[in-house]
């Protein structure tokens, strides 16, 4: 029996060593390195396709997604030290945006392809919620995050998905979604691997950035 020991010890270590390998594959899909361009080369296609209302809502979704994670984190840096009791948290940036934009992308591809007019709100939330669970459970396998924290990043990407499907309305005949989607991947395979450390930047600005005199 003693000779089972080290045999199991070694199979739970060669479990948690592949949970660590794949949890950090898909949590880099979310970093500001792919997630930022992508966002920024999916409104510049719809704008050039002509579909002036899809780059607006885009923009203001996924835009307003970002802002509010980065006054969230501001907030927590800031104040962090201040609140012993209430502690703001530190919303999961990488959960949100991949969220919003992988969610709002693949969210508006479906409504093109389909034409999922009555269903494209319910279809939109259930795309974002499955890859919140899925960028989320990335980041508490490494973590990086509470369950509290990618809670709110998913739920702050799903409202963010959400808004861009809903203010977008359906696609225009001039923009091929396949065509976006594709441009999109080779964006993603270009730019997937690289990482931006801006939580340590948004931390050592946060004193000096933080607007208001009290935490609030």
């Amino acid at each position: 029996m003693t000779g089972d020991a080290p045999i199991s010890a070694s199979v739970k270590l060669s479990d948690t060593w592949s949970s660590l390998v794949d949890a950090v594959g898909v949590t880099d899909f979310g970093d500001q390195a792919v997630v930022v361009p992508l966002a920024v080369g999916i409104a510049l296609i719809f704008a050039l396709s002509g579909w002036r209302r899809g780059a607006l809502a885009w923009t203001a979704a996924i835009g307003s997604t970002l802002g509010l994670i980065l006054f969230l984190k501001l907030r927590f840096f800031a104040c962090d030290h201040l609140l012993t009791e209430a502690r703001p948290g530190n919303p999961s940036g990488h959960t949100a945006a991949a969220t919003a934009v992988y969610g709002g992308l693949l969210a508006i591809t479906m409504r093109s392809i389909w034409n999922i007019k009555r269903w494209a709100l319910p279809c939109t939330v259930a795309i974002a919620v499955f890859l919140a669970v899925v960028i989320g459970a990335s980041r508490l396998i490494l973590d990086l995050h509470s369950m509290e924290e990618v809670v709110v990043g998913g739920t702050i990407g799903v409202v963010g998905a959400l808004s861009f499907v809903m203010l977008a309305g359906p696609p225009l005949r001039s923009v091929r979604m396949l065509r976006v989607v594709a441009i999109g991947l080779l964006i993603v395979f270009m730019l997937y691997g690289f990482r931006i450390t801006a939580e340590a930047a948004i931390k050592s600005a946060a004193t000096n950035l933080w607007p208001f005199p009290e935490c609030i």
